[in-house]
């Protein structure tokens, strides 16, 4: 096999994919290799602190995404060479980017997505988490192109990597809400669009707020732009504090005494962050999209939401034993 020149990685397209990524990531940097990582334009920030020799922002149309991987490989300081690419998104256009851009790649085996792929691979047991799943297509393929595949397994943390930057965003955002060095509570009432036609929003996140602020928490809550309105509404008394980029977004919930959120993008971002965390079920499967992280406790089902006073109870033990 010719020498690789550089590895380019193909991100999932959601927040809380990308965040479960990050072992594979982890496992791509160790080779040594040039890393160009290739995902959606708010990851560049969130990803800011992994070490990589290049971002290439996707931006969901086919052409002008493999125009970009093209220009990339062309650009000054660019080895030459033969690059290879890694798709974790099952998409054909995924693929298809690498393809056109002259990248040959490995991922998973799917319908016609093997007439794209130069390496091809078969899913493993769809009962694995999706760390677990990217993280293996990640080592398979690296053992297909004759590099250091790593642990069997991920280890127990996402590893965010948050830079000085991403932190003093998160303390001026505090300073200016006048919040600085003191205790909160940060609640995300919002996921969004539906899982198989069911809302993934747990509905007593109003009660809850009421309930932590009787015993005295301050109680914060960060949304999007584009959820902003809805937070409001899903939890009227608690203090909406203006939106931030991702990494200050990861910072804010390390910084936070507990986050309470639905199994949605902040589930992950605060898993990966390494916050103390509780996650609501009611929908999805906790096995399969939890938060990967031994500081979250999950509570709920993928059939039934839990009850006020069990998530209430087990806020109240996180907040007694968290710094």
């Amino acid at each position: 096999m010719p020498q690789i020149s550089c590895l380019y990685v193909r991100l999932p397209n959601w927040v809380g994919d990308v965040c479960m990524s990050l072992p594979s990531l982890a496992l791509l940097g160790d080779t040594g290799l040039p890393l160009v990582v290739c995902a959606r334009p708010w990851a560049r920030d969130l990803l800011d602190g992994v070490a990589k020799h290049g971002f290439i922002p996707m931006r969901g149309r086919l052409w002008d995404d493999a125009r970009a991987v093209r220009e990339h490989r062309r650009a000054p300081g660019v080895a030459a060479g033969h690059p290879h690419g890694l798709t974790l998104p099952d998409s054909l256009s995924s693929a298809a980017v690498f393809r056109l851009a002259g990248v040959p790649s490995a991922g998973y085996r799917d319908d016609g997505r093997s007439l794209l792929l130069r390496w091809p691979i078969a899913k493993p047991d769809p009962s694995l988490h999706a760390v677990q799943s990217w993280y293996y297509l990640t080592r398979t393929a690296l053992g297909r192109w004759g590099l250091p595949c790593g642990p069997d397994q991920p280890g127990p943390l996402l590893n965010l990597p948050m830079t000085p930057a991403h932190r003093e965003a998160a303390e001026a955002l505090l300073r200016d809400a006048g919040l600085a060095g003191q205790r909160f509570v940060l609640i995300a009432p919002t996921a969004t669009g539906l899982h198989k036609g069911r809302i993934k929003v747990w509905p007593g996140f109003d009660a809850l707020t009421r309930a932590l602020q009787a015993r005295g928490h301050i109680v914060v809550m960060c949304p999007p732009p584009a959820e902003a309105d809805e937070a409001a509404r899903n939890a009227p008394t608690a203090r909406l504090l203006p939106a931030v980029p991702l990494g200050a977004f990861a910072a804010l919930t390390a910084r936070a005494a507990l986050v309470v959120c639905n199994d949605s993008g902040v589930s992950h971002v605060a898993a990966a962050a390494g916050a103390r965390q509780l996650t609501l079920f009611g929908v999805t499967n906790p096995g399969r999209t939890g938060p990967w992280s031994p500081r979250a406790v999950c509570v709920g089902s993928g059939r039934n939401w839990p009850d006020a006073e069990e998530v209430e109870r087990e806020a109240y033990a996180l907040l007694e034993t968290a710094p």
